[in-house]
């Protein structure tokens, strides 16, 4: 079913709904009749059996999946449209045997006025991937996947937390099995130059000294802090499947619901009433003094490069935090745009709450231009919430041209990342078993050294790894996606725009399809653009 403004709120994919007919009643989402032997399960419906467990993305699915908002917010990226050039070139000699899309440089760098720039070979970085159950079993693919391509990797909220073998004293954490695993899966394969392994950190994690482990243990020096994210605007929530995991997470500080405590639930989770408990963060309440001491508290204690993200607030918010970025001069800043996706987070909520990245994106570029106009420091910018293409991140990056070059230095994804992983890993899988669709088995091949088009590409990258074990395949299928896909494209895309560095890309390069995505992002439309310039052009 197609949704629509106002959805189809009491059926989606999402929650594993559906109506009886299809005609529903536009206002409620409900059939227009509703009958007593109905054996169809709606979200009314299945919410009368299941309760909260309706709020969020089919619970049964959780840890092997990821979820999104289904809504059509009325405004997205295929609203506005890149311009192709004919008569000039800038990056490169307006020479047709040096402009061709290869010598396009895709190549960019995160906090590129601090001490210590990061320089990274794509423009894309993985944003936090926390505790949730599928980040931690696709870390290995994605940390190397990232290393070898060369671009950040975030390690998400609550890790140290969430290791059932973590060491504390006095609540705060001296050992983490896992945290060391998500950091030197990183450094593995790294070069030692391009992109970073950077840890996120929310209120639990500052509680109990998470930064400080990571600072002082593994000499991490790239910090960022948790503000927010645009899938939800409430804390971090995993699913525990055993009574003993919710009672020692609610030892260490966090909120579980239902209360594993409670001699009730414990009798009705042995009974199988309900399979999961939930396991839900704190959110903050940032101020811009508290901020800016904590900036410089990181600093004192040898961090290089700090980031912040936040979330998809109201306008009010994002003015707040550009203010705070901007006197802190953080070196990346990133906004989650509501319509991206999440391991757990109310479908609801990532449908009906939050600015759209479009929005958000206009609203961050407008902040940005009052900081140029007043000669305050404007942070590096990075933009998540739903990215899956190179031409979508052109238009993000053209879109944040304030004069002097795009201010968005990278673009942050993650259902993307765990996409390329997952289907990665899964198809190898299959491939050992035999059982490859034969479709694909027949025009690909069998075996992964062949269905992967980069693995020699990779191997060549890494001469001393193997593939399959100390590079895994659901890192070879990111590369790929990354390098061989997204890399490419926005080459081509760069090279029609005759902009081949990706400091040239312009806002002039944009134009907007309808008169609504000319009123919110302040882009031409391409007929009024027309009208401006004819008569002066002949």
């Amino acid at each position: 079913m197609v949704t629509t403004m106002n959805g189809i709120e009491n059926a989606k994919s999402t929650t594993g709904t559906r109506t009886r007919v299809q005609d529903i009643s536009p206002l409620s989402g409900m059939c227009p009749m509703c009958i007593e032997d109905c054996t169809v399960l709606c979200e009314a419906g299945k919410a009368t059996f299941r309760g909260r467990e309706v709020l969020y993305p089919s619970p049964e699915h959780f840890g092997t999946s990821t979820a999104a908002a289904n809504k059509d917010f009325y405004l997205d990226w295929s609203h506005i449209q890149i311009m192709s050039e004919l008569l000039d070139a800038k990056g490169i000699a307006a020479d047709p045997d040096l402009a061709f899309f290869e010598n396009a440089d895709i190549t960019t760098s995160v906090g590129s006025r601090s001490k210590r720039p990061i320089p990274m070979k794509v423009p894309v970085h993985i944003a936090g991937l926390g505790s949730t159950a599928v980040a931690k079993v696709n870390w290995k693919g994605m940390a190397v996947g990232s290393a070898i391509t060369g671009v950040c990797q975030v390690i998400g909220e609550n890790i140290c937390g969430m290791d059932s073998e973590a060491v504390y004293s006095n609540g705060k954490v001296q050992r983490s099995k896992e945290m060391d695993f998500r950091v030197n899966s990183f450094r593995e394969q790294w070069d030692g130059k391009h992109g970073a392994i950077v840890v996120q950190t929310n209120v639990e994690d500052l509680r109990s000294g998470a930064d400080e482990y990571a600072i002082s243990k593994l000499n991490v020096d790239v910090i960022e802090r948790k503000w927010g994210q645009g899938a939800k605007a409430i804390g971090g929530e995993v699913r525990l499947t055993s009574l003993e995991r919710a009672l020692e997470l609610k030892g260490r500080g966090y909120l579980v619901l239902p209360d594993p405590e409670d001699k009730e639930v414990q009798k009705a989770f042995k009974d199988g009433l309900f399979k999961t408990f939930e396991r839900h963060s704190r959110v903050g309440f940032p101020n811009e003094a508290s901020f800016l001491e904590d900036i410089d508290m990181l600093r004192s204690k040898g961090v290089k490069n700090i980031f912040l993200k936040t979330g998809a607030y109201k306008p009010e918010a994002v003015a707040f935090t550009m203010r705070c970025a901007s006197a802190a001069k953080i070196d990346l800043l990133t906004f989650d745009g509501a319509g991206g996706g999440t391991g757990m987070s109310p479908v609801p909520m990532m449908n009906e709450m939050g600015t759209p990245v479009v929005h958000l994106c206009a609203q961050v570029v407008a902040c940005a231009k009052v900081l140029k106009e007043q000669g305050r420091f404007v942070p590096d910018i990075s933009f998540a919430g739903g990215f899956v293409n190179e031409t979508q991140m052109y238009k993000a990056l053209a879109m944040s041209d304030i004069g002097d070059g795009p201010i968005v230095r990278s673009i942050g994804m993650s259902r993307t990342p765990l996409l390329a992983v997952m289907k990665g890993e899964h198809y190898v899988k299959l491939a050992e078993k035999g059982k490859l669709p034969p479709s694909f088995a027949e025009q690909y091949g069998n075996k992964p050294e062949k269905f992967f088009i980069s693995s020699s590409a990779v191997q060549s990258l890494r001469p001393k790894a193997k593939l399959g074990t100390d590079i895994p395949w659901g890192a070879v299928g990111l590369y790929t996606y990354w390098h061989d896909r997204i890399g490419e494209g926005l080459k081509q895309l760069m090279a029609g725009t005759r902009k081949f560095k990706l400091d040239c890309i312009e806002r002039n390069d944009l134009n907007c399809l309808t008169e609504y995505s000319s009123k919110v992002t302040g882009i031409e439309t391409i007929d009024a653009r027309a009208a401006r310039l004819m008569k002066s052009l002949l």
